[in-house]
């Protein structure tokens, strides 16, 4: 009788154990759908690294995930965004205290080789051949995804840069409410289906999804820093942070984000991973995928950084 009830006891002494590791090693990601792919491997790789770790993603337009947060109150861990601006603007100082400035992209049109005049199209002619009355075309929505934001900034920078008086206007006219979707990987069906020609989407997606695409001219395309003033020539306007309330959103270089939420419940494991990102399998899993890092990854409240990721980040200093 003793040795049955002590192995009860040692029993529910593991059952515990168990519960209580489980409990500790979840960790819950929020990200923008561009990084889909990327963060598939990643925390593949992760896991297989911390075979106890269990991570759950939820990908969905970056906006989007910064609401899960501010109005959900999701409890997640981490939250990266395809643009570092959500994070500053929705996020801090209320909802997080830092945001890493992590990697890079640029704005292509993607399409098919059944797309109509694919064959035809060229970083010369493009804007003739999207409004032609038969081509179909679509982007993200710009109030809950990054992409969406900056296809029409890359719209308004490609009036000045063809010097083209009135193209801007032309493309939102003709363009149908039916193409915009809530992140900018949900076209990618459409794309497929043949319901969509051609889309704008960021070029890691394109290449990460073995798709034809245009490479934009660099004045347009939203990629280069050297460009950041001409960029910051075009603006549109966008939701706030509350309802009926609207911000103009100027252009600039494509950077993204990352942060560990006040909401999160594991800080230290989401440090971990952070730190996964930045260092050497991380940066390969990104370049790998179309998507280099920035190295060293940037961040300006440097003071608030968990002391796991200070080593592997640089303080930006007088920038604005």
């Amino acid at each position: 009788m003793k040795k049955i009830i002590f192995v009860l006891l040692i029993s529910t002494f593991l059952l515990l154990l168990c519960c209580k590791t489980e409990h500790n090693t979840k960790l819950l990601i929020l990200h923008a759908g561009s990084l889909s792919v990327p963060f598939k491997q990643m925390t593949e790789a992760f896991m297989e690294k911390y075979p106890k770790v269990v991570v759950q993603t939820e990908a969905a337009g970056s906006r989007t995930c910064a609401r899960k947060i501010t109005e959900l109150k999701s409890p997640a861990d981490v939250m990266a965004s395809a643009d570092s601006a959500v994070i500053k603007d929705l996020l801090i100082p209320q909802y997080a205290d830092f945001c890493i400035d992590f990697a890079t992209n640029e704005m292509v049109i993607m399409y098919r080789k059944e797309s109509q005049y694919a064959g035809q199209i060229t970083a010369e002619n493009w804007y003739d051949i999207l409004l032609r009355f038969e081509a179909e075309y679509g982007h993200s929505d710009p109030n809950t995804d990054p992409c969406g934001y900056r296809t029409l900034l890359c719209w308004q920078l490609a009036e000045k840069y063809y010097q083209i008086p009135g193209l801007y206007k032309k493309l939102i006219k003709k363009r149908k409410l039916k193409n915009i979707r809530p992140k900018e990987v949900d076209l990618l069906a459409l794309l497929e289906i043949g319901e969509l020609d051609f889309i704008f989407i960021y070029r890691s997606v394109a290449e990460q999804h073995k798709g034809l695409y245009l490479v934009l001219p660099d004045e347009i395309n939203l990629k280069s820093t050297e460009l950041t003033d001409y960029y910051q020539s075009a603006r549109v306007e966008i939701s706030g942070k509350s309802p009926g309330e609207t911000i103009n959103k100027k252009g600039a270089p494509i950077v993204y984000g990352i942060t560990i939420p006040k909401s999160a419940q594991s800080p230290k494991l989401a440090a971990q991973f952070i730190a996964f990102i930045l260092d050497l399998e991380g940066q390969h899993i990104m370049k790998e995928n179309g998507q280099p890092e920035i190295i060293p990854a940037g961040v300006d409240n440097f003071d608030a950084l968990p002391s796991l990721l200070k080593p592997l980040v640089k303080e930006k200093r007088n920038e604005t």
